[in-house]
């Protein structure tokens, strides 16, 4: 783990998943395709369906890796045959599915069908039977029909409350009903890849992986741009679950409808589907679709991210509020040792934007590609910055990359006579307790003393290297910045410096805070899954809640130096939008830092829940996630943090998420 990458990444404390997982040779990568939900609705119908996949040869999507054609919901009917089985709707498919599935496999495309949990589709009325009580027969069926991958949804399904068509709180599981399709489809002589379609109502990264290949995280994305805000924010706890086989599906794409997303919004959509290792299925209308468009879905850089060997999600690195800088990172590694990060412009005006290689693990980068403005440079040193348009995003691939805090002389330093100085040093947090090593390039002789200042303290620090010694190493003081300097005075020839973070307070909330107005505390459950080794309300076991306008947790919290400091929080957020998804939920929640009186500083996290919000412990309100926020405003000497919602009651939810507790740098 690169030095500040472990600090500043935002990770679920709780580990990933051991459960087992399905491992029959498919979707090794993320599958890609076309589906006709998006642009037709619950209408498909064979003419649709051969004139899409005509383009997608024709465009060259195919070639690409476009090839599970499916088609959705609409093409069944109420009843079944005589003997049980499925049938197709006769005005809609003349010739029949099995006959579209010829024509597919005939052109080198893969055939997808739908199906649901429930006793119907999705979609009804008018009513089209589901699977529920006819899996072992349909699977069958769907094998003899040459299928090649099932997306399987979960309407009508809760036997309790009547089936209603939709149900965000079921009075059981749904890991049944799709364990049951699962296990029918594993027992025909056909491998049919399994999409499970469940809306994330019981947090089904945690058992479909065991089921199936893919599994959608949360309820259907709409066509407006900030159902992709939502939607991330509810991938940002799962996204260690990616691996080869099965996949955290963020739902089909948007790009390509028509009077839905700008460009640079397709474009930061399209590269983060595709670094989180989403399946890609398109869901506009391929034949007429702009040559705009059609560029996005075909851009190779972005379908080879998702389609890495390493099989690795990116994840979400620094977020800065919306209101303020609006600006997120998430990185991931590939293969050959490479690194892809996407920097989101949330503002919707162009503007440049700086990525700190530190806060994706990296120091320096002998290349760096910037995938949508079609540019590279070379030997990018601690930052790069780029313009980037409203809603779009800097997507950059770097390769030859060194770990954070390492600083090659021949690449960071420049030498006049006996002095070197080091620039570009990067500094999370402004301290007096980096430690920095300092490694020579010659053994000295003999004990020989140096002299170290920085930008932030020009008083020159004198220390002796003793005679045949490597390296040494001294404390030093830094400012929060990427535009730091190092100068060293009378060293023999050095090959590097290296740079630690200094060391770390942790600040209870239940222990170290004082709370006000509506704040209270919780204990947290233990642990009896041996399986997922989770820590609730970890590191504490405790946490604050109601944090809100009228509730406050202040903490006294000293400094040796003036300035900007970073604070890590750990957090919770279970309030998943299902009901909300369809109007402003977006699976987030504010909270406010305000120090010494200052301004806040506001910081919107995304869900930390790693566990089901109706049958999970704790609800899902147990799991901790972290993420970090530079603050303003420190003096030396005592200072007042204090943590609420300022401003809160204008969002759409007044309260914070909870806190176990901060970590602050010494």
């Amino acid at each position: 783990m690169f030095p500040f990458l472990s600090l500043l990444a935002s990770t679920a404390l709780a580990s990933p998943s051991l459960h087992s997982r399905l491992q029959d040779g498919l979707a090794r990568t993320p599958q890609m395709g076309w589906n006709t939900y998006n642009a037709y609705g619950c209408n498909p119908n064979q003419s649709i369906v051969h004139s899409n996949s005509e383009a997608l040869i024709a465009t060259g999507l195919a070639d690409l890796g476009y090839r599970y054609v499916t088609i959705d919901c609409g093409w069944s009917v109420e009843d079944r045959l005589p003997d049980g089985t499925l049938t197709w709707n006769e005005t809609l498919f003349p010739q029949g599915l099995p006959a579209l599935g010829r024509y597919l496999h005939e052109r080198g495309l893969l055939f997808g069908a739908y199906g649901d949990s429930g006793i119907l589709l999705c979609g009804s009325p008018p009513n089209q039977t589901g699977s529920l009580y006819y899996e072992e027969i349909d699977a069958k069926t769907f094998a003899e029909w040459e299928v090649d991958s099932l997306k399987y949804d979960n309407c009508y399904s809760d036997a309790a409350t009547n089936y209603p068509n939709v149900n965000y709180s079921p009075s059981t599981s749904p890991h049944p009903r799709f364990t049951t399709m699962s296990q029918a489809l594993q027992s025909q002589s056909r491998p049919i890849l399994f999409q499970i379609c469940e809306w994330g109502i019981d947090f089904p990264a945690l058992w479909a992986p065991s089921l199936g290949h893919s599994w959608r995280i949360g309820n259907d994305i709409i066509p407006h741009w900030r159902s992709i805000f939502r939607t991330l924010n509810q991938a940002a706890p799962q996204t260690n679950f990616a691996r080869a086989g099965q996949w955290p599906d963020l739902d089909m794409l948007l790009v390509g409808l028509e009077g839905v997303l700008t460009r640079a919004e397709e474009e930061t959509h399209f590269s983060m589907w595709g670094v989180l290792k989403s399946p890609l299925v398109i869901g506009a209308g391929i034949s007429g679709m702009g040559k705009g468009s059609l560029k996005v879905l075909k851009n190779e850089d972005v379908i080879g991210f998702n389609q890495d060997g390493l099989g690795v999600s990116a994840m979400l690195r620094r977020r800065w509020s919306l209101d303020d800088d609006g600006v997120e990172v998430w990185s991931g590694p590939l293969e050959g040792g490479r690194v892809v990060a996407a920097m989101v412009n949330w503002q919707g005006v162009e503007r440049e934007v700086r990525l700190d290689l530190p806060d994706v693990g990296v120091q320096y980068a002998g290349g760096l590609r910037n995938i949508w403005r079609n540019e590279s440079e070379v030997g990018v040193r601690t930052s790069y910055t780029a313009r980037v348009a409203a809603h779009g995003t800097m997507l950059v691939e770097l390769a030859d990359t060194l770990p954070a805090g390492v600083y090659p002389t021949g690449i960071f330093g420049s030498t006049h006579g006996d002095s070197t100085t080091f620039s570009s040093i990067y500094a999370v947090t402004s301290s007096n307790g980096y430690n920095l090593d300092i490694i020579l390039a010659e053994l000295p002789r003999t004990s020989q003393k140096i002299t170290i200042t920085t930008s932030t303290n020009k008083t020159p620090i004198s220390i002796s290297i003793p005679a045949r010694s490597s390296s040494v190493t001294l404390p030093v003081a830094l400012t929060a910045g990427s535009n730091n300097t190092i100068t060293i005075n009378h060293a023999p020839r050095i090959s590097s410096i290296h740079l630690t973070p200094p060391k770390t307070t942790y600040y209870t909330g239940t222990k170290d805070f004082t709370l006000a107005g509506t704040t209270a505390t919780e204990s947290c459950g233990s642990d009896t899954d041996t399986d997922t080794q989770n820590e609730f309300c970890a590191p504490a076991g405790s946490k604050l809640t109601h944090l809100s306008p009228n509730g406050t947790a202040t903490a006294q919290i000293p400094s040796t130096i003036s300035g900007s400091k970073y604070i890590s929080i750990d957090y919770i957020n279970n309030e998943v939008a299902f009901d909300s998804s369809w109007g402003w939920g977006s699976n987030s929640r504010n909270l406010t830092i305000t120090v010494n009186g200052g301004e806040p500083v506001r910081l919107e996290v995304p869900l930390s829940g790693r566990h089901s919000e109706l049958f999970g412990p704790g609800l899902g309100w147990w799991d901790s996630s972290r993420l970090g926020v530079l603050t303003g405003g420190w003096r030396e000497g005592g200072n007042e943090v204090m943590i609420g919602n300022v401003g809160g009651e204008g969002g759409f939810q007044a309260y914070a998420p909870d806190v176990v507790g901060i970590e602050v740098f010494d």
